[in-house]
């Protein structure tokens, strides 16, 4: 018997494909995050893919609450249970199916920490190695890498030691010492503060009399007794009548136990008491009314000793070729990879060629005019994006997928080419990128989009389609219908009614500038990213009586903290129900007396599980209403306050603009919040569910109702859709003809084109910036295409 012939059977397998090449997508089946409605999609690997839709239509809760958490949290269990108990806990998104994953790297807008130590330098390796290099060429040389660190103390100490040798316990002298490059006055901050003792007292009362201003230091409480009562000086002596050596001990006395009201306590003068229980935490977590305070009575000023470079006399006085770590740090960071490249040292060569390739990172990925001293508290939340993607640049990883929240946010047109290049390099190396975006340029380079809504909140979390951005824009989705949208130039534009005069302006990169605001109009201030847009705005007109200064610092925020609460929506509507029902206003907060006692008014009971992911399960006793059931029995309308919490600001502004619940002040809260196109948020909806977008325009809702003649906005139309940026217009005008003075920094075009005013700021970044290149109207200005602002306007608008 013949054995028949092997090759066709041999072929045929050669050429199937292998199993481990069958996993190309990313399989996603009933997911329900927040506001998405068992959304199932598949997403392809080793392609860029754009997630669109409105503000709030479910992007963020898709991409980042399911795919990348997910990732992190399935890496997280390949730990040991020791090692995970030191890591923060992930809950397993609400999904049925998660399929294809790989490691995930998240690149969010999540502004940098602010710090004061924290710099560019030290958010990225660039210090870690610059401090190398000094340590090894700089002359005369100082120490170790430490000896140039403004994060490192220089400290020295003596004493005994005890040390158990052969079965005795023998005592030995040991000595250390620590050379650091701290600046010992301002203690590495490059600023000291001085407090303004008239904000503290008054000086022309006694204690007895309430001389203490401080918040916290009112008769009677703790903070007042430990003064009052220490018996260093007599309480009914005016402050401006103490003694040299009283005034010493009120103020500046050095920690000392006491007894004073019959309890051993810690004296401590008022100023460095001062100086710990408020100064020395973050400025955005305080109070408002400790912010306040603060702002009132610490001045900021630049370290007398080190010049604001942070860093001690020793460490700058070693220096390479003439050049001082302070001075490469205060470098621009495309001036200072130059400087690295001039250096030719064999003996550290590999250090250097580092040191390059990550400050060639910055230029390239066009952050190329800051510089490494830069505070990373200050940059706008597309900066640190891009800050945290330098690390990623070079890296030689595949078949990772990396997720980018609105990475165009902060980028000028001319800029966003760029971007676009960065994110289809990380592609092309062979891995997995997904984009949350509204800017066509940005949705124009996808391989595959997905388009979620069709609304937002609870009229949003579906997908509306799948597939190219030409089939997005045969669609007739909202997406599709609006991405060939153009903002038309306004024919006529409003007649400024005065002007602000700014002259010399010289904050950060601006070289002496003088310029004339126009009042009573919409003015836009643009220019490329880091061509000292918001240098002049927010330097030049700083937040007063008569100015509104809307910014890009987030939105702080617990699970606790909901739209009511942020907006102070919820006083009036505490003090309706108080007044229909005869009862305290403190009933109706979850916060306070009216909480449910089982939840604490949280509406779930957390269960902390150690390493494994806490479990949150709605309260028994309330069913998640957050509200004691004996409050529930109050009503204002014909509604308890769970049921007016559960409403729609659209719903709710119906509700209290008429009828027995009727509140004046309620209604115009929820008017605003209607303007910015928040109608659909439930008033009791958690703040840590709302996208970035809908943050800002939270934020901005609030600040309507100000007295100011002078509204400043910073990039307004961050995170907006296509079809948001309409109504946003809208505002903007409504905000102008009530008398407003509108200035704007923004890069959006259809903002421009809108705008009555124009000024461009350039042409460059850095000190190739500073200067302003255009004042006009945006028809001049498309008219002369004299500036990269002008030449894209013109491209824009059609001309």
């Amino acid at each position: 018997m013949t054995t028949p012939p092997m090759t066709d059977a041999a072929d045929a397998t050669a050429s199937a494909p292998h199993l481990a090449d069958s996993h190309d997508l990313i399989r996603v089946h009933g997911a329900r995050e927040n506001n998405l409605k068992d959304v199932s999609v598949e997403i392809p690997k080793r392609r860029l893919t754009v997630f669109t839709g409105v503000s709030g239509s479910g992007k963020s809760s898709l991409v980042f609450d399911t795919v990348a958490a997910e990732s992190q949290r399935l890496i997280n269990e390949t730990y040991s249970a020791f090692v995970q108990g030191f890591m923060p806990t992930l809950a397993r998104p609400d999904v049925d199916v998660l399929d294809g994953l790989t490691t995930a790297i998240i690149v969010d807008q999540q502004r940098m920490g602010a710090d004061p130590r924290s710099t560019v330098g030290t958010a990225t390796d660039a210090n870690a190695m610059l401090r190398i290099l000094f340590s090894r060429l700089g002359e005369p040389h100082i120490g170790s890498p430490k000896a140039y660190s403004f994060n490192v103390a220089s400290i020295s100490g003596a004493g005994a030691v005890t040390v158990q040798r052969a079965g005795q316990t023998v005592k030995e002298r040991r000595e250390f010492s620590i050379t650091g490059g701290m600046c010992p006055r301002c203690e590495g901050r490059g600023s000291v503060t001085d407090i303004d003792l008239t904000q503290l007292f008054d000086e022309s009362k006694s204690l007895s009399e309430g001389a203490l201003t401080v918040p916290g230091y009112k008769a009677g409480g703790w903070n007042h007794r430990l003064y009052t009562e220490s018996g260093l000086y007599d309480p009914d002596t005016p402050i401006r009548a103490f003694t040299k050596r009283q005034l010493q001990d009120f103020l500046y006395r050095e920690p000392t136990r006491m007894k004073i009201a019959g309890i051993n306590m810690t004296y401590e003068g008022l100023v460095p008491r001062i100086q710990k229980s408020m100064l020395a935490k973050d400025r955005e977590a305080m109070q408002p009314h400790i912010r306040e305070f603060v702002d009132r009575a610490v001045t900021f000023t630049t370290c007398p000793d080190c010049a604001g470079t942070r860093l001690s006399e020793a460490a700058r006085s070693s220096k390479i070729g003439g050049i001082s770590i302070a001075d490469a740090c205060a470098m621009q960071i495309s001036d200072l990879a130059a400087w690295v490249r001039g250096l030719a040292e064999p003996s550290v060569g590999p250090l250097l060629t580092a040191l390059g390739d990550t400050l060639d990172s910055f230029v390239e990925i066009g952050l190329g005019y800051l510089s490494l001293d830069r505070p990373a508290g200050t940059l706008s939340g597309g900066e640190a994006q891009r800050v945290k993607m330098i690390r990623h640049l070079g890296s030689s990883l595949t078949d990772v997928t990396y997720v980018f929240d609105e990475p165009t946010i902060g980028l000028h047109p001319h800029d966003i080419r760029r971007m676009n290049d960065l994110l289809l390099r990380l592609r092309d190396k062979g891995n997995t990128v997904l984009v949350v975006e509204h800017k066509p340029e940005a949705i124009a380079i996808a391989d595959h989009v997905v388009d979620l809504g069709p609304g937002a909140g609870t009229a949003g979390g579906t997908v509306c389609f799948e597939g190219t951005v030409e089939q997005l824009r045969a669609s007739g989705t909202l997406t599709g219908r609006h991405l060939d949208d153009r903002a038309r130039l306004k024919e006529t534009v409003r007649k400024p009614a005065g002007a602000l005069e700014i002259r010399g302006a010289s904050t950060h990169n601006l070289r002496e500038v003088d310029v004339d605001i126009p009042l009573g109009v919409l003015t836009v201030v643009t220019g490329v990213a880091g061509s000292g847009k918001s240098s002049l705005v927010h330097g030049s007109i700083p937040a007063g009586e008569n100015v509104v200064s809307i910014d890009q610092t987030p939105i702080r925020g617990s699970r606790r903290s909901n739209p009511a609460t942020y907006t102070g929506l919820l006083e009036p509507i505490r003090k309706a129900f108080a007044r229909a029902n005869g009862v305290k206003p403190a009933l109706f907060s979850a916060n306070s007396e009216g909480a449910c006692p089982n939840c604490n008014g949280a509406g779930v009971v957390y269960t902390d599980l150690a390493m494994m992911a806490g479990v949150a399960t709605t309260c028994e006793e309330c069913e998640g209403k957050r509200f004691e059931a004996s409050v529930l029995e109050y009503h204002l309308g014909g509604r308890d306050i769970s049921e007016v919490l559960a409403m729609s600001v659209t719903e709710a502004g119906e509700f209290f603009g008429a009828g027995e619940a009727r509140t004046p002040a309620a209604h115009r809260i929820l008017t605003h919040m209607a303007d910015v196109g928040l109608g659909y948020l439930t008033l009791g909806q958690p703040l840590t569910t709302l996208s970035g977008g809908e943050r800002q325009r939270l934020k901005l809702a609030t600040h309507m109702s100000d007295k100011g003649g002078v509204y400043v906005l910073d990039e307004p139309t961050t995170g907006l859709h296509l079809a948001d940026v309409e109504q946003l217009l809208g505002l903007l005008d409504r905000l102008v003809d009530a008398g407003k003075s509108v200035i704007v920094i923004e890069h959006h075009q259809a903002v421009m084109a809108h705008a009555d005013w124009i000024i461009d700021l350039g042409p460059g970044a850095g000190h190739d910036g500073g200067r302003v290149v255009f004042e006009g109207t945006p028809a001049e200005l498309v008219a002369a295409r004299s500036t990269l602002t002008g030449e894209h306007l013109a491209d824009y608008v059609g001309t």
